[in-house]
């Protein structure tokens, strides 16, 4: 191998790079076989210890002096030293022949690089680009909100240039250019990129159009009341360390003591060395609330936390699109959340059916004019068909973009391809890093809040030690000033004997036993404040100093207290700046746009097995059979499972699944694969998101979600309560909680009810209850709800339906009857189907209404095997007085028999009833089914014809 090495004749100079740039690659490819020596005529410039030599090329040589030959040595021939690609100076003095002089310092360069580059790193990390998690600042915006703290520019003071705070913030705490300082100061002053500004800025601030803010020395500015509230409270009582500026001459806060977590509420995005950090900005009411969780629960877990603040809240609005980028930045600090804009569509002409999409709101940092341009290029190269004028009629009261359609376009397709084509659908990714301890670390939402409340914490107990200290200085000279007054005369006496102030004090210290503060407290009082009225002021003071003292003792000593005044004190700053949210969440998968409208709005059958097996069936895979016959399969079933429910809905219907276990899920009906009749299905775990053992045990369709409806939920030991349907119009895909349960109790049922409807519930043992919605108190989702049944021996709830609010002239006519001496069989009826395949229709004349908590009439009586399998309410639609809805029963064994209603006979209440399935070798009825009457009369099958 040839080794090339420099010329000592030829100067190392910019006019001959290549020696210098041979010599590093030299010394980069052979580090690990070769030491270096270097002169110190060429290299005497250097200083002598290792953490300074780092830029050999910015050393400028001596003049008149020439590089010395530069040797390579093997490591092995260096006496007392083995390192891996080293670098030794060899300092010899003037005499090279003597040893006097001669130092030798050995240095590793991969380890210098790595301090040295380790070194700028952390400080641009701490000192510029990331922000503290305990009040969310960067040092630039800290320092900015403290100069103007200092200045007076609170939210009550009159405007002051901006320029002047520039300058106060460079002089005093800051130093760097006054554009960076003056940019930071206008962000927290514009509404738009701050969810809860700052600063209040007077002047031209920039706008969404990213126009650039007027100079300095013409805008002016002045501190939010949020911020004195929030950030700069308790500055001056010793809550926070304050540490020397640049040129220690001034003393600067190395936190501000916030309040609520600031991070979390404006958000913060920085790019350092290595790692950035992009935080979104959040609603203040649903932080607090989260706080407000934590500290009453620290052991609440992310879903608990989600449904006190379900996502961030942006400042420019816009749709959050489905749930799982923010459960999953929640949960690892790192995730997608996709925005899109807000739209709406306008009809321009009724009779040429032409239409304009007006865009209302923006994602976030979305620069608006861009995003007009961009439509506009896309038009213009015929990428985006439809459009025929775009306009910009954004002003003062609000945004407002009109995109004009050709006549015939479809709006729904030049939105999609807007939302694909251009920023109106962007993404936000999260990345929550902040400094924790000195450190970067990427933090979850539950960390961040917890890292929050220790801070506050200790904020709070320095503020209390503080104000304890002042409280105990300030008793201990007012207890000495009411000595004083006690003893008034010989007080004058001793200081008209004294000599001296000096005297004075001594000699009342001596013969009243006083402290040196107490002494001079008391030659400091003025003659006019000798009066008893004056005493009895000192009195009153140290009375409320002691109680203050005895208070802030007490709160020191009490965790508990510490985080309940935590919790008082965000709580009143959210009840005076709290603003509603901006951003609207809608449940979804992905942000793409799904075309609906392909798929036609048909009725559909679902059926879902007991180990959560769910099809999707059309209509007619079940024909009528007469009552008493076998059935039909329903098709193949796992070892050891049996169907669950079988219901009808339509394919646009979005599906609502409760568990036993409380929770609520949600899915479009249309999304659950549809089969044959005897294929098995789909695993629920592939469609929801079911946690191990988690049963789903009632499934509602819904169409609307309208606000005068409500879901009744009965569980198994008996607790009813009813919520307004509005709660589960947006489920995560995690699910949300529907019901409080006590342990060893199951959801079991769940109807879609109004207040003018009434409810009809049955036991296992045929009691009956009939009782009007509006007498069950609408709750909250996390709520138990109250005892709906009273129920004897080992009886348990069976079954509840809902009469609608249609049969209520019916019932109000029927019911003011005594019921004794009605005969009336007409309807609507309570149908009742037994376990063992009996049924009975019964008038719902026959039963009167009654409170909550009763035992009930007797509506089936049943032998000591048979129990109450469900029970409905019939009678919707009457043709010659009967019933035309059918029924679909499903044995455990997965058969299924569909009958009309009207052939079940109509009997009292104490009737046993008539058979409606046989079954003598598929067990018990595992459900039961109500269906609307069919458009067409299907074929009846005989019943040899369709047995299982």
């Amino acid at each position: 191998m040839k080794l090339h090495t420099l010329n000592p004749q030829t100067p190392l100079t910019q006019s001959n790079p290549m020696a210098f740039s041979t010599g590093i690659r030299l010394l980069r490819c052979y580090h690990h076989h070769f030491t270096f020596t270097a002169t110190p005529s060429r290299f005497s410039g250097l200083r002598k210890t290792s953490s300074e030599l780092r830029f050999l090329s910015s050393v400028t040589p001596p003049p008149r002096k020439q590089l010395r030959p530069v040797s390579a040595r093997r490591k092995e021939e260096e006496a007392g030293y083995e390192g891996n690609g080293s670098v030794i100076l060899r300092d010899r003095g003037e005499n090279e022949g003597g040893n006097g002089g001669e130092r030798v310092v050995p240095t590793e360069l991969h380890k210098e690089a790595t301090e040295a580059y380790m070194s700028y790193a952390m400080s641009v990390l701490l000192g510029r680009a990331l922000p503290d998690v305990r009040d969310g600042l960067k040092p630039v915006h800290r320092r900015i909100l403290y100069a103007m703290h200092e200045l007076g520019l609170s939210s009550k003071k009159p405007y002051k240039k901006c320029a002047r705070v520039v300058g106060e913030v460079l002089g005093k705490f800051h130093p760097h250019g006054d554009t960076a300082v003056y940019d930071s100061l206008v962000r927290m002053a514009q509404d738009f990129s701050l969810r809860s500004p700052l600063i209040r800025g007077h002047g031209n601030f920039g706008s969404i159009d990213a126009d650039p803010p007027a100079a300095m020395r013409y805008t002016e500015c002045r501190l939010e009341a949020l911020t004195e509230a929030m950030l700069l409270a308790d500055l001056e009582q010793n809550t926070v360390d304050f540490v020397p500026n640049f040129d220690n001459s001034q003393k600067e806060p190395s936190l501000l003591p916030a309040r609520v977590p600031n991070l979390l509420l404006n958000g913060a995005s920085g790019i350092a060395v290595g790692m950035a950090t992009n935080i979104p900005p959040h609603n203040l009411g649903e932080l607090v609330d989260a706080l407000s969780a934590l500290i009453h629960n620290p052991e609440a877990t992310l879903q608990e936390l989600l449904e006190y603040m379900p996502g961030p809240d942006f400042p420019t609005g816009g749709i959050i699109m489905g749930n799982i980028g923010i459960l999953e930045a929640y949960r690892t600090g790192r995730g997608r959340v996709v925005i899109r804009g807000k739209t709406d569509i306008e009809l321009l002409d009724s009779k040429t059916k032409r239409a304009a999409i007006i865009i209302q709101e923006i994602p976030y940092q979305t620069n608006k004019a861009s995003l007009v341009e961009k439509i506009a290029n896309l038009v213009e190269n015929k990428i985006l068909e439809g459009v025929s004028d775009i306009r910009d009629e954004s002003d003062r009261s609000g945004m407002r973009i009109v995109i004009e359609l050709k006549r015939g376009s479809d709006p729904a397709i030049v939105l999609n391809n807007l939302y694909r084509l251009t920023a109106l659908q962007s993404s936000f990714s999260c990345n929550m890093v902040g400094i924790l301890n000195g450190q970067p670390k990427l933090m979850g939402l539950k960390e961040l809040l917890q890292a929050f409340l220790d801070f506050r914490c200790s904020v709070v107990e320095r503020r209390a030690k503080f104000k304890l200290s002042q409280a105990q200085e300030r008793d201990h000279i007012v207890e000495g000033i009411i000595i004083g007054l006690d003893n008034l005369d010989e007080v004058i006496n001793t200081i008209r004997k004294a000599s001296s102030n000096a005297l004075a004090a001594a000699n009342l210290r001596k013969e009243f036993e006083l402290s040196e503060k107490q002494a001079e407290a008391i030659l400091d009082i003025s003659l006019r404040r000798l009066t008893a009225l004056e005493r009895n002021k000192f009195v009153e003071e140290g009375k409320s100093l002691r109680a203050q003292i005895s208070k802030l003792e007490e709160l020191l000593s009490s965790k508990k207290q510490i985080l309940q005044l935590i919790e008082e004190e965000a709580i009143e700053i959210k009840n005076k700046f709290f603003t509603p949210r901006r951003s609207m969440l809608e449940d979804t998968d992905s942000g793409e746009l799904e075309d609906i409208d392909i798929i036609p709005n048909e009725e559909m059958l679902l059926a879902i097995s007991e180990k959560g097996y769910v099809k999707r069936m059309k209509p007619d895979s079940f024909n009528l059979q007469n009552r008493g016959t076998i059935g039909k399969s329903v098709g193949k079933l796992r070892v050891n499972d049996a169907m669950s429910d079988f219901l009808v809905c339509r394919a646009h219907d979005k599906v609502l699944y409760f568990s036993d276990k409380g929770t609520v899920y949600s899915a479009p009906a249309y999304k659950i694969p549809e089969c044959s009749r005897t294929a098995a299905g789909t695993p629920l775990v592939q469609i929801l998101s079911l946690s191990d053992g988690e049963r789903i045990t009632s499934i509602i369709p819904v169409s609307e979600f309208a606000g005068d409806q409500y879901l009744v939920m009965l569980t198994v030991n008996g607790y009813i309560k009813k919520v307004s349907l509005n709660y589960f119009a947006s489920i995560r895909c995690t699910g949300i909680i529907a019901i409080q349960l006590v342990p060893g109790d199951e959801l079991k049922w769940v109807k879609c009810c109004s207040n003018n409807d009434f409810v009809a519930m049955a036991s296992q043992n045929g009691m009956v209850i009939l009782t009007p919605c509006a007498n069950i108190r609408a709750l909250g989702r996390n709520t138990r709800g109250s005892v709906a049944m009273r129920l004897k021996d080992e009886d348990k709830v069976a079954s509840m339906d809902i009469i609608p609010d249609a049969l209520q002239k019916e019932l109000d006519k029927t019911l003011e009857v005594n019921q004794r001496q009605s005969r009336s069989i007409n309807g609507p009826w309570l149908l009742f189907v037994s376990e063992s395949g009996y049924g009975k229709r019964v008038p719902v004349s026959r039963f009167r209404t009654s409170p909550l908590n009763r035992v009930g009439l007797i509506g089936y009586k049943f032998s000591s095997e048979d129990r109450l399998a469900a029970v409905f309410v019939v009678g919707f639609s009457l043709e010659d007085g009967e019933s035309d809805e059918q029924v679909v029963l499903v044995s455990q064994s997965g058969t299924v028999n569909r009958i009309k209603v009207r052939d079940i006979s109509i009997q009292s209440r104490y009737a046993r009833g008539v058979i409606l399935m046989r079954l003598e070798h598929a067990g018990k009825i595992q459900s039961a089914s109500l269906i609307s009457a069919a458009d067409a009369d299907p074929e009846i099958e005989d019943a040899t014809a369709v047995a299982a």
